[in-house]
């Protein structure tokens, strides 16, 4: 469906233009990537830097009932809809899913448990149920829990004593518990940064240099990432990471991930940054 749905222009993150509702030419016949191995190399960065969070899967097998778009061609307009849908709820969900998981967060874990109950309930409406949603009413709603829950776990963590890797001295910068939520930072200078326990709540971080900063407790959530340097940075317990983040970003072998995050490949032919 993402590969069908979804358009790009050539670019630094894609090798050529590619209008919406248009299949990718490297769409196999089996819905697969016919270059996935590759992707980087062919010159399709932007698409290991993109999550549907499970819509796609999730509109093609539950909403249509295992329907696609090649055997039930008018039903092409309608898949794409969902989707749009689908991927805003399946985000959402996952961020409340998440907050579940932080022990700090006991106080509102009523609540998150509730809009996950109802984000999983929306997700199954049918076709019609889906384009009638106000996504963003939905949005409204579930996010105050979530901010709740991140101000909790950040509220929560140790920010007494050194950042992580003390060999490298006082940090450059202390932030230390920082409100930085929606921040202009393209570019900045943090290196060796101390944001234990600060916000970066959709802040703007394009290629801001993080290297080596400790950022255990930094509530991340929807922050812009892409081209950041996070060569080791410990980002083992930053709050609200997603895939997408990850793979915007540029780190090494020294970067520090939470536990289920998968480490790019091309992280691991990065140069290790020096002290």
């Amino acid at each position: 469906m993402c590969c069908t749905v979804l358009g790009f222009a050539r670019s630094a993150d894609f090798a050529e233009d590619k209008p919406a509702g248009t299949p990718c030419r490297h769409l196999g016949a089996d819905f697969r990537c016919g270059i996935h191995e590759r992707l980087v190399d062919r010159g399709y960065r932007g698409c290991t830097a993109y999550d549907c969070f499970g819509a796609g899967q999730h509109t093609t097998r539950v909403t249509f009932a295992g329907a696609d778009w090649r055997t039930h061609p008018e039903l092409a307009g309608a898949m794409s809809a969902a989707l749009g849908v689908l991927r805003g709820l399946h985000e959402l969900r996952w961020h409340v899913v998440t907050a579940l998981g932080l022990p700090a967060a006991a106080a509102v874990r009523a609540e998150l448990a509730a809009a996950d109950e109802e984000l999983a309930a929306l997700a199954d409406l049918d076709a019609d149920g889906l384009a009638a949603l106000d996504l963003a009413a939905v949005h409204g709603r579930t996010v105050e829990p979530l901010r709740r829950a991140a101000a909790l776990a950040r509220g929560a963590v140790d920010t007494s004593g050194r950042a992580r890797d003390a060999r490298r001295g006082r940090a450059r910068h202390d932030r230390r518990g920082a409100e930085l939520s929606g921040a202009q930072l393209l570019g900045a200078d943090l290196r060796g940064a101390d944001l234990r326990a600060a916000s970066l709540r959709g802040a703007l971080l394009l290629a801001v240099d993080l290297r080596c900063a400790d950022l255990t407790g930094t509530d991340l959530t929807g922050a812009d990432l892409r081209d950041a340097d996070v060569r080791g940075a410990d980002l083992s317990g930053a709050l609200f990471l997603t895939r997408v983040q990850v793979a915007a970003a540029r780190g090494d072998a020294a970067t520090a991930l939470p536990a289920g995050l998968e480490r790019p490949r091309a992280w691991t032919a990065a140069r290790q940054a020096k002290p």
